[in-house]
């Protein structure tokens, strides 16, 4: 695994004063919670006129890297406060981030949020928590978080994702890899291409697990235009099920997507944009000491509208009853 190798998209200080002015504004205007729909409402207006630097910036990511980290935003390590032990008990702290994220999330496309995920909030805390260390969800620490699509369950999941950094005194690494990078033989590509095993509802969706209907199955591979995408989550998908030479051809692509993966530790304010069709991302175990100095990102999820990046039969999935809000005002 390479450590740091991430494209960099620099913002320069007028660019950064722009952003942070506007976000401040929008705050002392409206209070400081992020879900607020008069909030979303002025957000989408302030982004519409943010200045030509700043949506250069935010244009699609555009390498095989398939992503690329957004560098300049201060990130006051005193002003946030402690890190939280959930997001449940983060409320509304360092709420400039939150809608400083917004601003970002609306110039790339249409923020969403999930009715099921953090009380259908648009900007999410992740944080590690007590008693979650060994889950495969954001809020665990101990255990690899294993590499996967951000929710790779549901068909309306987003196409972008930014994870902005708020604290990270331990250098811990987000982990990613990119399907334009990895090696595999045609029929290796072929099966994976076929829809033969589900994707289930992560341990973040407690609801969507008790679905009663039958869980579609989807293919782990497709191509486009622009080449080859996947979806793709190994701690949720029941591999036990599938016949021995799709499961060994899982493992290929397991073993080529950690020959490519990248280990890319944010520092305080950089914002990394993954292309979730592109990029499977995870992050590095660690010991969390709960004293408030702890790992601290702030998500937000993107659907770029227009895009043709998946297959059509998505559109018949039920995505086991969860329903995503879209903030496209």
């Amino acid at each position: 695994m390479l450590t740091g190798a991430a494209p960099i998209r620099q913002l320069d200080a007028h660019a950064v004063d722009e952003l942070t002015e506007t976000a401040q504004k929008i705050l002392a205007d409206f209070g400081s919670s992020a879900a607020r729909p008069e909030l979303l409402r002025r957000v989408a207006v302030s982004a519409a006129r943010l200045g030509e630097t700043i949506r250069y910036h935010c244009r699609p990511v555009d390498t095989d890297d398939g992503l690329f980290v957004l560098r300049g935003l201060p990130a006051d390590d005193a002003g946030i406060g402690p890190t939280p032990t959930s997001w449940a008990t983060a409320g509304d702290r360092a709420a400039e981030w939150d809608v400083i994220l917004l601003l970002l999330a609306t110039a790339m496309g249409h923020p969403i949020a999930w009715e099921g995920q953090q009380e259908g909030r648009f900007v999410h805390n992740i944080v590690p928590s007590p008693g979650r260390e060994e889950e495969q969800t954001g809020a665990s620490s101990t255990v690899l978080l294993s590499p996967h699509t951000e929710d790779a369950f549901h068909p309306g999941r987003a196409h972008l994702l930014l994870l902005a950094c708020m604290r990270n005194h331990d250098a811990v690494a987000t982990t990613a890899a990119s399907i334009r990078k990895v090696r595999l033989s045609p029929d290796d590509d072929a099966l994976l291409s076929r829809p033969v095993l589900p994707i289930l509802p992560d341990d973040a969706y407690a609801e969507a697990q008790s679905f009663a209907g039958e869980p579609p199955k989807v293919p782990v591979l497709w191509r486009t235009a622009d080449g080859p995408t996947l979806r793709y989550d190994p701690a949720y998908t029941p591999l036990d099920e599938a016949p021995a030479d799709y499961r060994a051809a899982y493992d290929r692509l397991t073993a080529e997507l950690e020959r490519v993966s990248v280990a890319v530790a944010l520092e305080p304010g950089d914002v990394l944009v993954v292309d979730n069709d592109q990029i499977v991302h995870g992050r590095v175990p660690f010991k969390a000491r709960y004293d408030g100095a702890d790992r601290w990102l702030k998500r937000a999820s993107v659907r770029v509208p227009g895009r043709r990046s998946r297959p059509l039969a998505e559109a018949d999935e039920h995505g086991y009853g969860q329903a995503a809000l879209v903030a496209h005002i």
